[in-house]
């Protein structure tokens, strides 16, 4: 079970939106695994992928669409990755567009595909063509919450978000959703995931706060330091609300950006809260960098440790782990006189020493919680990074020992 999430809340319509899931067959069987997201006309999308150089043909494919037209469909299948599939993959991807376009009497090209499951295997084409037929008759306002299950992979439970927030006096409404649990460090978004909002927003405006919000959010997570081949974000913006159109000089822009920014965030510390095996949500935060990049860095290095995520998974207070990792991380003339560390709010370290005032019982405290803060201070400049992360059990290697089976 996930680090204190219950499971999906009630999501909130976005007006302009509508979602279907069904059962198309492409892995699993009695369950949905084929998601429809229609754009009412005149929506404008912003996108970013995965930086994995072996990404997945829908990636491809809907990096070519989003140049060349307006997005009206977003179309996702779980179970089959479509990556590492060659010439014949970007085909499949193509050919389910293609096949949507037809029924929905719109061009191929503003259809979106997004896949997420196994690697190397050719997509069942047939059978989401098949299944396009009662997507399309079953598409909602309401279809979040059945969304959100269907894009599942080794996910324990469903991932959504709904806020709102005040825009030219109008209530403007933004949900997302999420799937990812391993195969995560994402470098740009995460597995997939989604966020529409029924505000107007001018494009460049959008694509601008998308990679903001991306930056704070999916940039910042990590369950095992793999990036996926087949990682999307996707942001819809459908203007139906009624509210002002925003740009980036509107009044109210910086906090339509920071409500995107926050869910987003919350979206991404659920993946990591859902990490394949995990039982404790662990923030990694370093303070007093020269720059963001050290900063990450340090913190990257502690997140990644085998080690140190073993001794999470132990509650063992060993902190001689983490002051490693911080000092492999790479930084250049890196004064050990200077570091700091806590375990929450328990100093360990101080001036490159153990604290006098330390005791292994009031780390084995924080140890115990299944939310830990682990805090290191550089004590080289003003900047400072937190990333999210798990530790690292037994279920982990069995998840993905067994995860093609």
């Amino acid at each position: 079970m996930p680090v204190r999430y219950s499971g999906l809340p009630d999501l909130s319509p976005v007006k302009g939106v509508r979602l279907a899931a069904c059962a198309a067959g492409v892995r699993y069987r009695d369950r949905n695994d084929l998601v429809l997201m229609e754009l009412a006309p005149g929506s404008q999308c912003a996108a970013v992928f995965t930086r994995n150089a072996f990404c997945a043909a829908p990636v491809v494919v809907a990096r070519e669409h989003l140049a060349q037209a307006t997005p009206r469909y977003l179309l996702v299948n779980s179970g089959n990755a479509n990556a590492g599939t060659g010439a014949g993959g970007l085909a499949d991807a193509r050919a389910c567009c293609s096949a949507l376009a037809e029924r929905a009497r719109c061009e191929a090209a503003q259809v979106l595909p997004f896949s997420t499951g196994v690697i190397g295997e050719r997509l069942p084409v047939e059978r989401i063509e098949a299944a396009l037929d009662t997507a399309l008759a079953t598409l909602s306002a309401d279809g979040w919450s059945d969304a959100a299950h269907a894009i599942m992979t080794t996910d324990t439970v469903a991932k959504g978000v709904s806020s709102t927030l005040e825009i030219g006096g109008r209530t403007v409404t933004l949900t997302g959703m999420s799937k990812g649990s391993g195969m995560i460090r994402p470098d740009m978004a995460t597995m997939l995931a989604y966020v529409a909002t029924d505000a107007d927003v001018e494009p460049g405006a959008l694509r601008d706060c998308l990679r903001w919000a991306v930056e704070a959010s999916f940039n910042r997570i990590t369950v095992d330091g793999d990036t996926s081949t087949n990682d999307a974000c996707v942001l819809v913006a459908t203007g139906a609300s009624g509210a002002p159109r925003l740009d980036a000089s509107h009044p109210d822009y910086a906090a339509f950006r920071q409500a995107v920014t926050d869910v987003c965030t919350r979206l991404a510390q659920l993946i990591v809260r859902d990490g394949e095996g995990a039982t404790k949500f662990v923030s990694v935060r370093v303070e007093g960098g020269r720059d963001s990049a050290e900063c990450l860095q340090v913190a990257y290095t502690v997140a990644h440790s085998p080690l140190v995520k073993t001794a999470l998974f132990a509650s063992d207070p060993n902190w001689g782990r983490i002051l490693a990792a911080v000092g492999r991380a790479g930084l250049a003339k890196l004064d050990i006189e200077g570091v700091g560390l806590w375990l929450g709010d328990v100093c360990i370290v101080r001036d490159g020493g153990v604290a006098p005032e330390y005791r292994e019982a009031d780390g084995q405290r924080v140890m115990d919680r299944d939310e830990i803060l682990i805090r290191v201070s550089l004590a080289r400049g003003d900047a400072s990074e937190t990333v999210w992360t798990t530790d690292l059990s037994h279920d982990y290697v069995s998840i993905n020992a067994d995860y093609r089976s």
